[in-house]
Protein backbone atom coordinates (compact mmCIF):
# COMPACT_ATOMS: atom_id res chain seq x y z
CA UNK A 1 0.00 0.00 0.00
CA UNK A 2 1.44 2.94 -0.96
CA UNK A 3 -0.81 5.88 -1.23
CA UNK A 4 -2.59 6.95 2.10
CA UNK A 5 -4.36 9.94 0.95
CA UNK A 6 -8.25 9.83 1.09
CA UNK A 7 -8.14 6.65 1.80
CA UNK A 8 -10.12 5.14 4.77
CA UNK A 9 -8.25 3.44 7.85
CA UNK A 10 -9.58 1.63 11.14
CA UNK A 11 -7.80 1.95 14.41
CA UNK A 12 -8.99 -0.24 17.46
CA UNK A 13 -7.47 1.13 20.64
CA UNK A 14 -7.43 4.49 19.00
CA UNK A 15 -7.70 6.83 22.28
CA UNK A 16 -4.05 6.53 23.13
CA UNK A 17 -1.02 4.77 22.53
CA UNK A 18 0.16 4.00 19.26
CA UNK A 19 -3.30 3.80 18.28
CA UNK A 20 -3.28 7.56 18.68
CA UNK A 21 -0.21 8.19 16.89
CA UNK A 22 -1.23 5.90 14.16
CA UNK A 23 -4.49 8.40 13.53
CA UNK A 24 -2.47 11.40 14.56
CA UNK A 25 0.05 10.39 11.03
CA UNK A 26 -3.27 9.48 9.00
CA UNK A 27 -5.13 12.84 9.24
CA UNK A 28 -1.35 13.95 8.39
CA UNK A 29 -1.62 11.86 5.32
CA UNK A 30 -5.46 13.28 4.32
CA UNK A 31 -6.53 10.30 5.17
CA UNK A 32 -10.47 9.02 7.12
CA UNK A 33 -10.50 8.05 10.77
CA UNK A 34 -12.07 5.63 12.21
CA UNK A 35 -11.03 5.57 16.06
CA UNK A 36 -12.73 2.09 18.31
CA UNK A 37 -11.54 2.50 21.71
CA UNK A 38 -13.37 1.70 25.53
CA UNK A 39 -12.64 4.86 26.95
CA UNK A 40 -14.92 7.02 25.61
CA UNK A 41 -13.32 10.19 27.18
CA UNK A 42 -9.95 9.14 25.81
CA UNK A 43 -11.42 8.50 22.16
CA UNK A 44 -13.54 11.73 22.23
CA UNK A 45 -9.90 13.74 22.88
CA UNK A 46 -8.65 12.14 20.23
CA UNK A 47 -11.54 12.84 17.76
CA UNK A 48 -11.34 16.50 18.99
CA UNK A 49 -7.84 16.82 18.04
CA UNK A 50 -8.19 15.26 13.92
CA UNK A 51 -10.93 17.44 13.84
CA UNK A 52 -8.89 20.48 14.74
CA UNK A 53 -6.63 19.39 12.09
CA UNK A 54 -9.47 18.88 9.43
CA UNK A 55 -9.76 15.14 9.36
CA UNK A 56 -13.32 13.52 9.26
CA UNK A 57 -13.42 11.41 11.51
CA UNK A 58 -16.03 8.36 13.00
CA UNK A 59 -15.37 7.52 16.71
CA UNK A 60 -17.03 4.52 18.48
CA UNK A 61 -17.05 3.57 21.46
CA UNK A 62 -16.12 -0.63 20.81
CA UNK A 63 -14.85 -3.47 23.24
CA UNK A 64 -13.47 -5.82 20.69
CA UNK A 65 -13.53 -8.76 22.34
CA UNK A 66 -17.36 -8.81 21.35
CA UNK A 67 -17.88 -9.71 17.48
CA UNK A 68 -21.03 -7.89 17.41
CA UNK A 69 -19.33 -4.76 18.67
CA UNK A 70 -16.49 -5.23 15.50
CA UNK A 71 -19.33 -5.96 13.26
CA UNK A 72 -21.18 -2.75 14.27
CA UNK A 73 -17.68 -0.74 13.69
CA UNK A 74 -17.49 -2.13 10.21
CA UNK A 75 -21.28 -1.71 9.48
CA UNK A 76 -20.86 2.35 10.67
CA UNK A 77 -17.85 2.66 8.42
CA UNK A 78 -19.05 1.35 5.32
CA UNK A 79 -22.00 3.76 5.84
CA UNK A 80 -20.24 6.79 6.68
CA UNK A 81 -17.17 6.12 4.41
CA UNK A 82 -17.93 3.63 1.66
CA UNK A 83 -14.51 1.56 2.16
CA UNK A 84 -11.71 0.53 4.18
CA UNK A 85 -8.38 0.23 3.27
CA UNK A 86 -6.22 0.22 6.13
CA UNK A 87 -6.81 -1.58 9.53
CA UNK A 88 -4.81 -1.51 12.65
CA UNK A 89 -6.17 -4.59 15.17
CA UNK A 90 -4.24 -2.51 18.18
CA UNK A 91 -6.73 -2.46 20.97
CA UNK A 92 -4.01 -4.31 23.53
CA UNK A 93 -4.17 -4.89 27.62
CA UNK A 94 -1.63 -6.64 29.66
CA UNK A 95 -1.75 -8.44 32.97
CA UNK A 96 1.31 -10.41 34.93
CA UNK A 97 1.89 -12.47 37.56
CA UNK A 98 2.82 -16.19 37.99
CA UNK A 99 1.06 -18.25 35.74
CA UNK A 100 -0.82 -20.51 38.20
CA UNK A 101 -1.76 -17.39 39.66
CA UNK A 102 -3.88 -15.81 37.11
CA UNK A 103 -7.31 -16.44 37.23
CA UNK A 104 -10.01 -17.13 35.00
CA UNK A 105 -11.29 -13.72 34.85
CA UNK A 106 -7.77 -12.83 34.06
CA UNK A 107 -7.26 -14.95 30.90
CA UNK A 108 -10.78 -14.26 29.31
CA UNK A 109 -9.86 -10.53 29.74
CA UNK A 110 -6.49 -10.30 28.15
CA UNK A 111 -7.08 -12.81 25.44
CA UNK A 112 -10.62 -11.56 25.02
CA UNK A 113 -8.85 -8.11 24.29
CA UNK A 114 -5.78 -9.17 22.96
CA UNK A 115 -6.27 -12.56 20.96
CA UNK A 116 -10.30 -12.26 20.34
CA UNK A 117 -9.81 -8.56 19.50
CA UNK A 118 -7.51 -9.26 16.74
CA UNK A 119 -9.23 -12.44 15.41
CA UNK A 120 -13.25 -10.48 14.56
CA UNK A 121 -11.10 -7.66 13.33
CA UNK A 122 -9.21 -10.02 10.80
CA UNK A 123 -12.09 -11.93 10.23
CA UNK A 124 -14.49 -9.20 9.51
CA UNK A 125 -12.34 -6.38 7.77
CA UNK A 126 -10.50 -9.00 5.70
CA UNK A 127 -13.77 -10.20 4.17
CA UNK A 128 -14.99 -6.65 4.14
CA UNK A 129 -11.39 -5.22 2.21
CA UNK A 130 -12.18 -8.16 -0.16
CA UNK A 131 -15.70 -7.14 -1.00
CA UNK A 132 -14.45 -3.11 -1.54
CA UNK A 133 -11.46 -4.70 -3.49
CA UNK A 134 -13.82 -6.04 -6.46
CA UNK A 135 -15.03 -2.98 -6.74
CA UNK A 136 -12.10 -1.12 -7.48
CA UNK A 137 -9.29 -2.12 -9.61
CA UNK A 138 -6.90 -0.38 -7.95
CA UNK A 139 -7.29 -0.67 -4.65
CA UNK A 140 -4.71 -1.60 -2.12
CA UNK A 141 -5.36 -2.32 1.31
CA UNK A 142 -3.20 -3.49 4.59
CA UNK A 143 -3.85 -4.85 8.19
CA UNK A 144 -1.64 -4.43 11.05
CA UNK A 145 -2.36 -6.38 14.21
CA UNK A 146 -0.25 -5.19 16.67
CA UNK A 147 1.76 -8.18 18.99
CA UNK A 148 4.72 -7.62 20.94
CA UNK A 149 8.36 -8.66 21.56
CA UNK A 150 6.48 -11.07 23.94
CA UNK A 151 5.25 -12.63 21.52
CA UNK A 152 8.39 -14.32 20.35
CA UNK A 153 9.85 -14.35 24.29
CA UNK A 154 8.43 -16.08 27.10
CA UNK A 155 9.41 -13.46 30.46
CA UNK A 156 8.73 -14.89 33.31
CA UNK A 157 5.44 -13.24 35.07
CA UNK A 158 3.91 -12.49 32.12
CA UNK A 159 2.67 -15.75 30.99
CA UNK A 160 -1.10 -14.75 30.50
CA UNK A 161 -0.06 -11.70 28.14
CA UNK A 162 2.49 -14.18 26.08
CA UNK A 163 0.00 -16.54 25.29
CA UNK A 164 -1.81 -13.85 23.72
CA UNK A 165 0.45 -12.23 21.87
CA UNK A 166 2.75 -15.65 20.49
CA UNK A 167 -1.06 -16.29 19.33
CA UNK A 168 -1.40 -12.79 17.20
CA UNK A 169 2.14 -13.59 15.99
CA UNK A 170 1.03 -16.45 14.27
CA UNK A 171 -2.50 -15.67 13.36
CA UNK A 172 -0.84 -12.60 11.68
CA UNK A 173 1.85 -15.23 9.78
CA UNK A 174 -1.26 -17.04 8.55
CA UNK A 175 -3.02 -14.21 7.37
CA UNK A 176 -0.06 -12.93 5.58
CA UNK A 177 0.51 -16.30 3.50
CA UNK A 178 -3.44 -16.91 2.95
CA UNK A 179 -3.78 -13.32 1.28
CA UNK A 180 -0.30 -14.14 -0.74
CA UNK A 181 -2.08 -17.90 -1.70
CA UNK A 182 -5.25 -15.90 -3.05
CA UNK A 183 -3.38 -12.92 -4.47
CA UNK A 184 -5.37 -10.59 -2.58
CA UNK A 185 -4.45 -6.97 -3.20
CA UNK A 186 -4.27 -6.72 0.79
CA UNK A 187 -0.92 -6.84 2.77
CA UNK A 188 -0.24 -7.63 6.59
CA UNK A 189 2.40 -7.12 9.09
CA UNK A 190 2.64 -7.26 12.67
CA UNK A 191 3.75 -4.79 14.97
CA UNK A 192 6.42 -6.33 18.16
CA UNK A 193 6.91 -3.45 20.32
CA UNK A 194 9.35 -3.51 23.38
CA UNK A 195 9.44 -1.09 26.22
CA UNK A 196 6.96 1.71 24.83
CA UNK A 197 5.44 4.16 26.87
CA UNK A 198 2.26 3.75 25.48
CA UNK A 199 -0.07 3.28 28.79
CA UNK A 200 -0.30 -0.23 28.47
CA UNK A 201 1.05 -0.79 31.82
CA UNK A 202 -1.72 0.40 33.02
CA UNK A 203 -4.56 -0.92 30.83
CA UNK A 204 -6.21 -2.35 34.18
CA UNK A 205 -8.00 1.23 34.48
CA UNK A 206 -10.33 0.03 31.81
CA UNK A 207 -10.80 -3.68 33.01
CA UNK A 208 -14.53 -4.23 32.98
CA UNK A 209 -16.32 -5.49 35.31
CA UNK A 210 -17.58 -8.83 34.03
CA UNK A 211 -14.08 -10.23 34.12
CA UNK A 212 -13.30 -8.14 37.73
CA UNK A 213 -9.78 -8.95 39.06
CA UNK A 214 -9.78 -10.54 42.76
CA UNK A 215 -7.19 -10.60 44.98
CA UNK A 216 -4.25 -9.51 44.08
CA UNK A 217 -0.84 -11.55 44.64
CA UNK A 218 2.53 -10.56 45.47
CA UNK A 219 3.18 -12.06 41.65
CA UNK A 220 1.04 -9.71 40.26
CA UNK A 221 2.44 -6.44 42.25
CA UNK A 222 5.90 -7.64 41.42
CA UNK A 223 5.13 -7.92 38.09
CA UNK A 224 3.10 -4.96 38.10
CA UNK A 225 5.64 -2.97 39.76
CA UNK A 226 8.55 -4.13 37.07
CA UNK A 227 6.34 -3.32 34.04
CA UNK A 228 5.66 0.01 35.01
CA UNK A 229 9.52 0.63 35.16
CA UNK A 230 10.58 -0.76 32.30
CA UNK A 231 7.79 0.77 30.37
CA UNK A 232 8.16 4.09 31.47
CA UNK A 233 11.88 4.32 31.32
CA UNK A 234 11.86 2.82 27.53
CA UNK A 235 13.42 5.62 25.49
CA UNK A 236 11.79 5.00 21.87
CA UNK A 237 8.18 6.75 21.58
CA UNK A 238 4.96 5.67 20.63
CA UNK A 239 5.24 8.50 17.54
CA UNK A 240 8.40 6.78 16.43
CA UNK A 241 6.74 3.69 16.28
CA UNK A 242 4.21 4.92 14.32
CA UNK A 243 6.02 6.48 11.72
CA UNK A 244 8.33 3.33 11.04
CA UNK A 245 4.81 1.14 10.74
CA UNK A 246 3.61 3.52 7.98
CA UNK A 247 6.92 3.33 6.54
CA UNK A 248 6.73 -0.67 6.85
CA UNK A 249 3.26 -0.57 4.78
CA UNK A 250 4.83 1.18 2.26
CA UNK A 251 7.67 -0.96 1.97
CA UNK A 252 5.32 -4.43 1.98
CA UNK A 253 7.81 -5.15 4.97
CA UNK A 254 5.91 -8.00 7.67
CA UNK A 255 8.11 -7.45 10.65
CA UNK A 256 8.19 -4.20 12.65
CA UNK A 257 10.27 -4.10 15.54
CA UNK A 258 10.58 -0.80 17.80
CA UNK A 259 13.94 -2.73 19.50
CA UNK A 260 15.62 -4.59 16.70
CA UNK A 261 18.49 -5.27 18.74
CA UNK A 262 15.93 -7.48 21.40
CA UNK A 263 15.96 -9.92 18.28
CA UNK A 264 19.07 -11.41 19.47
CA UNK A 265 17.11 -12.78 22.48
CA UNK A 266 15.16 -14.15 20.03
CA UNK A 267 17.91 -16.02 18.26
CA UNK A 268 18.90 -17.17 21.44
CA UNK A 269 15.69 -18.77 22.00
CA UNK A 270 15.48 -20.56 18.60
CA UNK A 271 18.79 -21.58 19.01
CA UNK A 272 17.76 -23.24 22.10
CA UNK A 273 14.69 -24.97 20.24
CA UNK A 274 16.89 -26.02 17.12
CA UNK A 275 19.25 -27.89 19.83
CA UNK A 276 16.50 -28.83 22.02
CA UNK A 277 17.86 -27.35 25.11
CA UNK A 278 15.75 -26.24 28.22
CA UNK A 279 14.53 -22.57 28.31
CA UNK A 280 17.70 -20.16 28.70
CA UNK A 281 18.07 -17.75 31.45
CA UNK A 282 15.74 -14.91 30.59
CA UNK A 283 18.20 -13.01 33.26
CA UNK A 284 21.68 -14.06 32.46
CA UNK A 285 22.60 -10.52 31.29
CA UNK A 286 20.04 -8.77 34.20
CA UNK A 287 20.84 -11.22 37.36
CA UNK A 288 19.90 -8.12 39.41
CA UNK A 289 15.95 -8.05 37.91
CA UNK A 290 15.68 -11.82 39.10
CA UNK A 291 16.46 -10.67 42.34
CA UNK A 292 14.74 -8.06 43.14
CA UNK A 293 11.35 -9.67 41.66
CA UNK A 294 11.89 -12.40 43.89
CA UNK A 295 12.61 -10.57 46.75
CA UNK A 296 9.74 -8.26 46.07
CA UNK A 297 7.56 -11.64 45.94
CA UNK A 298 8.60 -12.63 49.30
CA UNK A 299 8.26 -9.48 51.26
CA UNK A 300 4.41 -9.68 51.14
Amino acid sequence: MKNFENRVVVITGGGSGFGREFALIGARFGMKIVLADVQQDALDKVKTELEEQGAQVLAMRCDVRHAHEVQALADATMQRFGAVHLVFNNAGVGSGGLIWENTQADWEWVLGVNLWGVIHGVRIFTNLMLECAKKDSEYEGHIVNTASMAGLLNAPTMGVYNVSKHAVVSLTETLFQDLQLAQAPIGASVLCPYFVPTGISQSHRNRPDDVASGKVTASQKAAQAMSDKAVTSGKVTASEVAENTFQAIRDQQFYIFSHPTALANVQERMEDILAMRNPGDPYKATPHIRDMLRAKMKAE
